[in-house]
């Protein structure tokens, strides 16, 4: 089969169309037919090397998480799913790949296609999606009526985000550019700041939680808006000893880490709230829960552009460039040169 991989670590690495081997099928795995995959920020930050410390992977190594396709082959002991399902799922952390013609995974990290996506509107959603809402209902335990603020409501991660956290109650502040207003007002927050004109930390107070997206100096404003006791949940920030320790690294990451996110924890102190760095947990039990809201219509795909598989590495550099309004799909069945 064909897989798009890196033989090295290397911001200026291209990912290259090579003939590997399918993978085989364990007991309790499925074998997928990809038929659309999606990008994300992760994928060329694995490239970079900037995670080898916490997701470290052999090389050479086939990019891609999301994956939406059919199951062509079942392990002896699957009892999910059958020969033929169209299913969709995001890789656990030791297994990528699904930038390729077939990738495995563990029946437990994958869910029924949702009935009213194509699959390349349902390859968009699955790591956004259970990123999201493990931010809202695990590490934020949104409740009704509480004052949320998102950080970066355009991104892939955002325009999923801001409608859970609508559908979990909550009330809804985030930030875009003005190229980004149109997109976000669609989704309905109940408060959007341009952030190329308005400083939301002198806007916005006693706040119950934020959900940053974005990292840098944002993150550090936000910890001034939280009320005591107040949350800051983060996957672009700075992990932590507590990530580390969750992750099960080895104690001298466990301990540079927690040098390296003294400020933070030093603020969250200072303002008498908390900090928590997190990655996503691939969970097909959890992406069901997910699809009945795609069903009933509180989350939709948002995609920005398409791309053939032969471009996935145009697709890595667009959504490196961080233009991208939601998400950035490659389609793989079909789209092979002489397939």
């Amino acid at each position: 089969m064909k897989a798009m991989q890196i033989s090295q670590y290397g911001k200026d690495e291209k990912v290259i169309l090579t003939e590997v081997k399918t993978p085989a099928v364990g007991a309790h795995d499925i074998l997928i037919e990809v038929y659309a995959a999606s990008v994300n920020p992760v994928d060329y930050k694995l490239r970079d090397g900037a995670l080898k410390a916490v997701r470290p992977k052999k090389l050479p190594l086939t990019l891609g998480n999301d994956f939406a396709g059919i199951v062509t082959k079942i392990g002896a002991e699957v009892t999910r799913f059958k020969e033929g399902d169209a299913v969709y799922g995001a890789a656990s952390a030791d297994r990528w790949g699904s930038f390729a013609e077939y990738f495995v995974v563990g029946e437990q990290y994958a869910a029924l296609k949702p009935s009213n996506l194509s699959f390349t509107e349902a390859a968009s959603l699955p790591l956004t999606a259970l990123t999201a809402y493990q931010a809202l209902t695990e590490w934020l335990d949104v409740q009704p009526s509480q004052k949320i603020f998102i950080l970066g409501g355009a991104g892939g991660v955002g325009v999923v985000a801001i409608p859970i956290a609508k559908h979990l109650g909550a009330y809804v502040a985030t930030t875009g550019s003005p190229r980004g207003r149109e997109l976000i007002n669609s989704l309905h927050p109940d408060l959007f700041i341009d952030y190329q004109t308005t400083d939301f930390s002198k806007q916005l107070t006693n706040y119950d939680g934020v959900f940053d997206t974005r990292g840098g100096d944002d993150l550090i404003k936000a910890f001034s808006i939280l009320k005591p006791k107040g949350k800051i949940v983060s996957i672009a920030g700075i992990p932590d000893k507590a990530f580390a320790k969750r992750e099960e690294l080895p104690q001298a990451i466990q301990l540079a880490l927690a040098v390296n996110a003294r400020k933070v924890h030093s603020l969250a102190k200072k303002h008498e709230v908390s900090y928590h760095y997190f990655m996503k947990r691939a969970d097909g039990i959890q992406l069901e829960k997910i699809t009945h809201l795609i069903e009933k219509g509180v989350i939709k795909p948002i995609i920005d552009k398409i791309f053939t598989f032969e471009e996935t590495q145009a697709a890595l550099d667009y959504v490196e460039d961080g233009k991208a309004k939601g998400k950035v799909v490659i389609t793989v069945k079909g789209h092979l040169s002489g397939s």
